[in-house]
């Protein structure tokens, strides 16, 4: 497995980088040796350490994580758990998908899950609580941010009212807006 490191505002040292390649190492039990996991370490203006952590193409997906901590260690075991959860729980879905999961490597799943990997309660089985369906009405993404804020949401889907295409506008972590077009 190739481990690729990168800093944002931060000067790597060799201890982060041994410690990244340390955590990140027990994947190699679960992935091809040809997966690619990309590691990027970033610090802010207030003194946080964020880590994002982005697997690519399990069966054309890409698994990420990421988390924010005061200590850039304690950040890093945190994205770990994250990463190895989510490959566990993605184990099922992909095994019965049959040919085209070679990123994977399922013989090592059952030891490695009862020796190292704590799966929380319902990780397995995705339970959607509610469901919700409404009628896309054509309109700008000012308006639907103007929409999205007057619901108290993190998020609104809209057709745009020039192209008529689904959009989504979405608040960002630092504040800002987002918005996501389709192709």
């Amino acid at each position: 497995m190739k481990i690729t490191v990168s800093g944002k505002k931060i000067k790597l040292t060799d201890g982060i980088t041994g410690y990244i390649d340390k955590k990140f190492s027990k994947l190699e039990k679960l992935l091809d040796p040809e997966a690619e996991l990309r590691v990027t370490v970033s610090a802010n203006k207030k003194e946080k350490q964020k880590v994002e952590v982005t697997l690519d193409s399990i069966n054309g997906h890409v698994v990420r994580a990421e988390d924010v901590q005061d200590d850039l260690y304690s950040a890093i075991d945190l994205v770990s758990d994250k990463l190895n959860r989510q490959i566990v729980k993605y184990k099922n879905k992909f095994k019965t998908r049959g040919a085209g999961n070679s990123t994977i490597r399922f013989e090592n799943f059952d030891e490695l899950v009862e020796e190292e990997i704590d799966i929380l309660p319902g990780d397995s089985e995705l339970v959607f609580e509610r469901k919700k369906r409404f009628n896309l009405r054509p309109m700008s993404a000012e308006e639907a941010v103007l929409q999205m804020n007057l619901l108290g949401h993190d998020f609104f889907l809209f057709k745009d009212q020039d192209t008529f295409e689904v959009c989504l506008v979405y608040r960002r972590g630092d504040g800002g807006y987002g918005l996501i077009e389709q192709e």
